[in-house]
Formats: structure tokens, C-alpha cells, sequence
């Protein structure tokens, strides 16, 4: 990465950390720091929503949509393959923990739907 690609990219953080700070300032919405812990909570949810666990917080009403929520579950047993190795104790255990709850509520489901 050459000197000039450094510097945009430390540019934008400035910025970024400045509307923060702004945001705060003015009682805003600021939004969490991104990491890897929050981004699989947050596709969690998603699975959860699509498996009825819980409702879609945009509408107020539990779907069912078996297929969106083993797509979610697919993803995140592929983040967990692509990401052995890399995670802190703490993330690799709340997304083994993640996996099985969703994986468990899935079959249940889907033993439910079969009957």
C-alpha cells in the first residue's frame, strides 16, 4: 500500500470518529463499534426473526421463513470454517453456542412442520 492509500484511508477514520463524536454531542444515534462478536449476534437475531423466535422488530410479527433462516445458519458455520484459527476464546465460543441454539431451533422446527 503506497504513502497516498495510507493517507485516505487514515482520512476517513478521522472523519468517522469525528461524526461520531458529533452524533454524541447531539444526543444521536451512534452507532457500536463493529467487530466480529456483534456482526454474528446481530445475523444470529436475523435467524432467529426468520425462524418465528422472535418477532421482526420492523413489523411487530413472528415469520416463518425456514429458508432465509438456513441460509443465515449456513453463513455463519461458514464464517466459523473461515475464521478457525483466528478468533479470541470469546468469539469462538459464542459462535459454537450461536450455531447450536439456531441449528437445535431449525430442526425442532422443522420436525414441527413434518408432522
Amino acid at each position: 500500500m503506497d504513502e497516498k492509500e495510507k493517507n485516505i484511508d487514515e482520512s476517513w477514520k478521522e472523519t468517522v470518529a469525528k461524526e461520531k463524536e458529533s452524533l454524541k454531542k447531539d444526543n444521536g444515534f451512534a452507532p457500536p463499534e463493529p467487530d466480529f462478536s456483534f456482526f454474528i449476534t446481530t445475523l444470529s437475531l436475523q435467524a432467529s426473526i426468520a425462524l418465528g423466535k422472535i418477532p421482526n422488530p420492523g413489523t411487530n410479527q413472528k415469520e416463518n421463513n425456514p429458508e432465509q433462516a438456513k441460509f443465515i445458519i449456513d453463513t455463519l458455520a461458514m464464517l466459523k470454517e473461515k475464521t478457525a484459527g483466528n478468533l479470541k476464546k470469546e468469539e469462538g465460543e459464542l459462535l459454537e453456542n450461536l450455531l447450536y441454539e439456531l441449528r437445535m431451533e431449525y430442526i425442532s422446527l422443522s420436525k414441527e412442520r413434518l408432522k
